[in-house]
């Protein structure tokens, strides 16, 4: 699913072949607040330009978020800021950007990421 806000506090790029992908930012976008965020399926045959420092088969291999300010971030750290734009989830985007933490998310999803196919494969 696309939306196409306007001027979204943050762009979120996702993966709308991969099942896990789908199912997580299904429930971003059913939240308050997710009309702050625009989603783009890269995996769709028509997506628009994603912007400097992103092509598709990048932003299909992992997660990335571009803020308001053109800024890319991926991985934990897109996943935060996903977070704290979402007020169900804002205290845990808070505290997920404590470093340590931050460290240690990243290093789980750099885990997942080459099983992630296997995993998608699982569900389907």
């Amino acid at each position: 699913m696309t939306d196409l806000n306007p001027s979204p506090q943050l762009t979120v790029y996702f993966d709308g072949a991969c099942p896990i992908c789908r199912f997580e930012i299904g429930q971003y976008q059913r939240c308050a607040g997710s009309e702050n965020i625009a989603f783009i399926d890269v995996a769709a045959e028509n997506i628009p330009d994603l912007g400097e420092g992103l092509d598709r088969p990048t932003a299909l291999a992992r997660f990335h978020v571009r803020r308001a300010d053109g800024s890319l971030v991926s991985g934990a750290e897109g996943f935060a800021m996903v977070w704290q734009t979402l007020p169900s989830f804002r205290l845990l985007g808070r505290v997920a950007v404590w470093p340590p933490l931050l460290r240690l998310m990243e290093a789980a999803y750099r885990g997942i990421l080459p099983i992630r196919a296997w995993i998608s494969g699982l569900l389907r």
